[in-house]
């Protein structure tokens, strides 16, 4: 059976440094007509499992620990039974969300990610890129079988994600995305946590 990339949008909120903003987060899900990944967490566990519809979810990875990319990733886990995986630098943005130490109801995820790390799903495989900046614990995950990446909010149409918050650094988002991502092949479609789609090529080529 083919892997495919199936797509949903689900709206609400990001909430960090006090402020809290309207969002509309995109929902990624890869997989066959048996299995799947679901790519982050936002917003609407009925709208994940609309997207996912009814195969059995291998994992919720999470591109970062952002409460629009997380904050119902518990919940999802609950509802599937699929374990949550995340780079644990973003374990300080994990807990503003799921609680920390000293939090008696706090939850944490099952599989730290770390750079280079694979996992299959049909007949793909899914290969991590730790790109820090936008978040400590940023990654991408990259599909060279299926010629995309999906870069949360590491990368957009247009050039980089945000860095003017807590936790984030715009030179380190920048030699992220240099090292890793434009080391793809240029027609590598981007998949973003927001928005629309664009190439590596064509990112590449607004420069920043």
């Amino acid at each position: 059976m083919p892997v495919r990339v199936d797509h949903g949008v689900t709206s609400g909120t990001f909430s960090l440094d006090g402020e809290t903003f309207d969002v509309e987060n995109n929902v990624w899900v890869v997989g066959d007509d048996e299995e799947c990944v679901v790519i982050d967490a936002p917003h609407s566990v009925e709208g994940i499992l609309a997207v996912v519809d009814g195969r059995r979810v291998k994992a919720i990875v999470c591109t970062h620990a952002h409460d629009d990319h997380v904050r119902v990733a518990p919940e999802l886990r609950e509802r599937t039974l699929a374990p949550i995986m995340l780079h644990p630098d973003d374990r300080v943005l994990w807990e503003l969300t799921h609680g920390g130490p000293d939090d008696a109801k706090a939850s944490l995820w099952d599989v730290d990610l770390t750079d280079g790390q694979t996992f299959p799903v049909g007949d793909v495989t899914l290969r991590v890129l730790h790109t820090p900046g936008h978040a400590p614990g940023a990654v991408c995950i990259y599909v060279p079988e299926l010629g995309c990446v999906f870069t949360g909010d590491t990368l957009f149409h247009g050039g980089p994600g945000a860095t003017g918050r807590s936790y984030s650094d715009r030179p380190t988002l920048e030699a992220s995305i240099r090292a890793k991502l434009f080391a793809l092949p240029d027609e590598t479609i981007v998949h973003t946590g927001h928005g629309e789609d664009t190439t590596i090529g064509a990112e590449r080529d607004r420069g920043f």
